[in-house]
């Protein structure tokens, strides 16, 4: 088993930094896990507090049933693949996915035959005399990869590998390496600072701010339902609309416009509350609709099948801006008068900043439920 537990996961740095906060977080066996965040969040701190590059100030950290907190990296049994993927440059591509196992004192022609093995699994058997610098970005990435590989790691943990690749590459680098995870099964934790990667990789996303983790859950689970304005703002290639509202009358005003309390969404008149809609979950008309947000257009973004249309809108209240994707056909020109309809169930509320949660259903009272087990 190569599950990894951290719980109260410290790392305060010799001039006041923290950059963990006493984190608890729980990576299962085989999971391809994420890490993501903005700059200076702590994401790689904690991947390099995992491989033991960093030694932990407080806390602990096991990986199966082992703790590891005080290993050294060479006894933790992890692989790591660095964002400028670290080669050798004096070394042939042979040479470098066998380093690990020359560390490990494996004799030179059982690591040159695992190289060679490992190599023809991601496509390298043909460039397996060249050295770095002959050898493209994507061919780069994927000899750090194989090193990583050689070696049979309970761990994998990959910061950014993918960042240095251009946007087509990085596009067949993020299939194959999904696909590579898939069939190895190999626990691996992959740090991102980009949301597209994030949501399209892993089988769960922790989202870290400021050295502490703002949610955890499945990519359906924080685009769809954010915990927080944070990872609201944060997720998704386009932020969530976040737009000021007050509960007036059961309804809930957004620039002057009612609209309805999203379901089972539990508020009290008068109260200020941020509303949450993402773009994709908003219709645009150009003609008059109820429970609709009106505006001006005053931005239309070409993103290639759909556009991205910035309407500022025109009613009582504060100024807001509010975006909306329409597909591609189908856009409206700057300066032109619409209207914004959520669709229903996607739309949210935050109080505080936290995410309101729809009211739990009333609890059954203990004479009741006993006769209705009896009937």
């Amino acid at each position: 088993m190569s599950a990894i537990t951290m719980r109260a996961l410290t790392k305060v740095y010799p001039n006041g930094v923290r950059a963990l906060d006493a984190l608890d977080l729980e990576i299962t066996d085989g999971e391809f896990f994420a890490l993501l965040g903005p700059s200076g969040c702590g994401k790689t701190t904690l991947l390099r507090t995992i491989a033991g590059l960093e030694l932990a100030s407080g806390g602990s950290v096991h990986i199966g049933d082992r703790a590891v907190t005080q290993l050294p990296p060479g006894k933790r049994d992890v692989a790591m693949v660095f964002q400028d993927y670290a080669l050798f440059p004096h070394m042939t591509v042979r040479e470098n996915i066998a380093y690990p196992l020359r560390i490990k004192k494996v004799d030179r022609r059982a690591r040159g035959e695992k190289a060679a093995e490992t190599a023809d699994e991601l496509g390298l058997s043909a460039l397996l005399d060249r050295r770095p610098g002959q050898l493209s970005g994507g061919q780069q990435q994927r000899v750090a990869l194989a090193r990583a590989m050689a070696c049979h790691p309970q761990v994998f943990l990959l910061d950014e590998p993918l960042s240095n690749l251009d946007a087509r590459l990085r596009l067949e680098a993020r299939t194959f390496l999904k696909r590579l995870q898939r069939e190895l099964g190999v626990t691996t934790v992959f740090v991102t600072h980009d949301q597209a990667e994030a949501l399209a990789l892993a089988d769960r996303i922790a989202v870290m701010e400021g050295g502490r983790i703002r949610q955890v859950g499945t990519p359906t689970e924080v685009f769809r339902r954010p915990a927080n304005t944070f990872v609201a703002g944060f997720i998704g290639s386009t932020p969530m609309n976040l737009v000021d509202a007050e509960v007036r009358d059961g309804r809930l005003v957004v620039a002057g416009a009612p609209l309805p309390v999203p379901d089972d969404t539990p508020v009290t008149d008068g109260e200020k509350l941020v509303y949450g809609v993402r773009p994709e979950y908003l219709d645009y008309t150009a003609e008059a609709a109820p429970d609709a947000l009106h505006g001006q257009v005053v931005v239309v973004e070409n993103l290639g099948s759909f556009s991205l249309v910035s309407l500022d809108l025109t009613g009582d209240g504060d100024a807001a801006t509010i975006q909306v994707v329409v597909p591609e056909g189908r856009e409206p020109q700057p300066g032109d008068s619409g209207w914004v309809m959520p669709r229903p169930g996607r739309s949210l509320l935050y109080r505080d900043g936290e995410l309101v949660s729809p009211a739990a259903a009333p609890a059954v009272p203990a004479a009741r439920a006993a006769a209705a087990a009896e009937q």
